[in-house]
């Protein structure tokens, strides 16, 4: 698997740096699905303009979610700016600290979920890395299948829940 994840992730980035132009909060045309909930973050020595854009629903860091295919790990290309971004933000705020939570939907094994869910988590934490964060700002855990977000049993919802969170300190 590690074969097919290294190439993988290089060639996001070169999808990604092969662009004509400037990138646009716009062009990703991800969809925002992050919880209602209020999120509480904080940094020792940072300026409330940075933490604010992690919550302004306007701003692409708002969105913490990368969503997978089934029974994959691999970070899409529709993803790309959405990663970009975040690794963006660490690199210019060395104290902040994330978190990658790489969940599953209910189907396969609980270990296949958990195994699953990591190689979810390392592969946003990778991509993180190749973009600029350093490796003490990025954790990567699995959650597997125990923080769904739909609970229905069909399509819609197994695709809701197969996806890894990026939350930042304060957040988890």
């Amino acid at each position: 698997m590690k074969k097919f994840l290294l190439p993988a992730l290089l060639s996001a980035m070169l999808v990604a740096c092969g662009s004509t132009g400037p990138a646009t909060d716009s062009a990703a045309g991800v969809e925002d699905r992050s919880d209602t909930g209020v999120a509480t973050v904080t940094a020792p020595g940072m300026s409330g303009s940075g933490i604010a854009a992690l919550t302004d629903p306007n701003n692409i860091l708002s969105r913490r979610s990368v969503y997978f295919d089934f029974d994959s790990f691999i970070v899409k290309s529709e993803f790309t700016p959405l990663v970009e971004a975040h690794a963006r933000f660490l690199t210019q705020n060395p104290d902040m600290r994330m978190m990658v939570q790489g969940n599953t939907d209910e189907r396969g094994s609980r270990e296949y979920n958990l195994a699953l869910g990591q190689k979810r988590a390392e592969a946003v934490k990778q991509a993180l890395l190749l973009l600029g964060a350093r490796e003490s700002q990025v954790e990567a855990v699995s959650l597997g299948e125990e923080k769904p977000r739909c609970y229905d049993s069909n399509e819609s919802c197994f695709s809701e829940n197969r996806r890894s969170d990026m939350l930042y300190t304060g957040e988890f």
